[in-house]
């Protein structure tokens, strides 16, 4: 199945941007408050007579004082909801303004890094601007070099760049994108960081290999206080390197927002999935949420509570790392559909295994559902063999290749997700939203 292209639906908006926010956080709305993402879905009209923008003018500036955000952009947000109506005919939203919406979103940059520029070029469709000019090389010893193609004096500037592929490589071009535009005086960088590096590597529990194991049984501190935490370290090296603020996605370990000094906007894939769930699976309402282990129990609790349908998980025992020893369920999945949902999955080894105890205890279909699919090692050929209908992951990691692959993988676009951020960050506005909405 082929990622999914649809376009975010604007709401309706009021010439407060107050009333906006006020249906934002009663989350009445069930769409997005503030229009200037869609372009693809407004009517243009050109009228002689303009709306009187004083009151949204106030308004935006006085939010604009508060958020650090200049002039120029509170001005030009205040005036795009200004140029906003609901045509009565059709009820539909219509633009006012002949503009095109670059001009409705001046001092935003968006670059792309190496690692997932497919990903990049949709958010900047969905926003309906053009992305920045990077050059990326490599010297003959492999040093990483970037080239800023353009100004970005006083520009809110977003760097879009997963953690994925070349993990190390990627995360140094990042580092260096977000230095350069730092010193070429951009007055704020963004790294959006669709799947955040070494999120694993959260805290000391690391117990070295096979050739310790004797030892670790005896002396297994030892070797936990000498792991990294590499995860902190990935913080301050984006911190040092000039970042302002951080946009990611189900992170692997909720506390790796703590290690910033920097506002850290941790996305949730849920409301997409949520989504896929009710569109794709006819039998979802049979349906069992099931962890593959203890850790992921309240992400699955969350979706089975807006499903309305029970949960269940796995416990897993683990002898080293990428294997599992033994698995026990808790729950009851007897002629149920199975859906299992993890954040991410790499060699892959978990889900299967888990897949094989479900049909073992009666399911009688067995879906996965990641945010982040990592697919390592021998990941493709184990979902082929394994039992499963689907394997559902989101586009924050390239998924094409792995699509061709094995083809019952399948991917669920969340550009809107990370474009609707991008928006809202940079005009001021709440992403709170988003926590619990799709911005179709």
């Amino acid at each position: 199945m082929p990622v999914r292209s649809a376009h975010p639906i604007p709401a309706r908006t009021t010439s407060s941007t107050t009333a906006a926010r006020s249906l934002e956080q009663s989350e009445t709305a069930s769409v997005i408050s503030h229009p200037s993402s869609c372009a693809s879905n407004l009517v243009c009209r050109s009228t002689q007579s303009q709306p009187d923008r004083s009151i949204a003018s106030s308004t935006s500036s006085s939010s604009s004082a508060k958020s650090g955000i200049n002039t120029e952009t509170a001005a030009a947000a205040a005036a795009t909801a200004a140029t906003i109506r609901t045509d009565s005919s059709t009820d539909e939203l219509v633009s006012t303004d002949p503009r095109p919406l670059q001009s409705r979103m001046p001092n935003i940059k968006v670059f792309s890094g190496s690692s997932h520029p497919d990903l990049a070029s949709r958010i900047v469709d969905r926003l309906g601007i053009d992305l920045g000019k990077v050059v990326t090389k490599k010297f003959s010893n492999l040093e990483t070099c970037v080239e800023i193609g353009e100004s970005v004096r006083g520009e809110d500037v977003y760097i879009v760049q997963s953690g994925s592929g070349e993990i190390n490589d990627n995360l140094m071009e990042l580092l260096i994108m977000i230095n350069a535009c730092k010193i070429a005086s951009a007055s704020r960088v963004t790294a959006v960081i669709p799947c955040f590096p070494y999120a694993r590597q959260d805290k000391k529990d690391k117990t070295g290999d096979d050739k310790l194991a004797a030892l670790m049984k005896t002396n297994e501190w030892k070797f936990r206080s000498r792991a990294p935490i590499s995860a902190k370290l990935v913080a301050n090296m984006l911190s040092v390197a000039g970042a302002d603020h951080i946009i990611t996605m189900d992170l692997h370990a909720s506390q790796i927002q703590g290690f910033f000094d920097i506002p850290v906007d941790n996305l949730y894939a849920e409301p997409a999935v949520l989504k896929w769930i009710r569109e794709n699976i006819a039998e979802w309402r049979n349906s069992i949420i099931v962890s593959p282990d203890a850790g992921g129990a309240k992400r699955v609790t969350s979706i089975a509570d807006r499903l309305n349908v029970e949960f269940a998980l796995i416990h897993k025992e683990r002898k080293k790392a990428n294997e599992v020893a033994s698995m026990v369920l808790v729950g009851d999945v007897k002629d149920r559909v199975a859906i299992l949902v993890d954040d991410m999955a790499d060699t892959c080894g978990t889900i299967c295994h888990a897949a094989d105890k479900l049909v073992e205890a009666g399911a009688t279909k067995v879906y996965a559902i990641l945010t982040h699919g990592i697919f390592s090692g021998p990941a493709i050929s184990r979902i082929n063999d394994a039992c499963f209908e689907a394997v559902v992951v989101t586009n924050t990691i390239p998924q094409d290749g792995h699509m061709k692959d094995c083809p019952k993988i399948q991917c669920i676009d969340v550009s809107m997700m990370f474009a609707e951020a991008v928006r809202r960050t940079h005009n001021g506005e709440s992403v709170s939203y988003l926590f619990s909405n799709v911005p179709y």
